[in-house]
């Protein structure tokens, strides 16, 4: 699977009818090809054009106010597969191809707090320690 990006004109269209939220935000998922939901984020519309021009994932920081290009501090990068917006037009699911890491944690997915009768379990370790992953060039 190989991603091929729309005209510029074509992105500007679809992103013409995303209906983003009162912070001009979309939620955005980002799942593996074999189906493994990795994260969830949020896009901009200035994102949403870079990640669907480049091919290269792009989110908006909502921390730090600005755009966040995945794995430029850590080099854990996510590129785009294909793209799918849902049936209201206000979150988009995004299939990427990931180097190493999704989660901050250094585990593959942010989502692995497993809920159980007796509360959380988590569901996975790390791959790799935040102390690495985050490391100072």
């Amino acid at each position: 699977m190989t991603y091929t990006a729309p005209s510029s004109n074509t992105i500007d269209n679809i992103i013409s009818q995303t209906k983003f939220d009162d912070k001009g935000l979309i939620s955005a998922i980002a799942q593996a090809p074999n189906g493994d939901i990795l994260m969830l984020a949020w896009m901009n519309a200035d994102a949403l054009k870079e990640t669907l021009s480049t091919g290269r994932i792009c989110y908006w920081s909502r921390s730090r106010q600005t755009l966040w290009r995945k794995g430029e501090t850590s080099g854990q990068q996510q590129h785009l597969l294909e793209a799918r917006i849902d049936c209201d037009m206000d979150a988009i699911l995004l299939i990427v191809d990931q180097k190493g890491v999704a989660c901050h944690t250094g585990r593959r997915s942010c989502f692995y707090h497993g809920v159980t009768p007796s509360g959380l379990k988590d569901t996975s370790q790390p791959e790799i320690s935040a102390e690495e992953l985050y490391k100072k060039a």
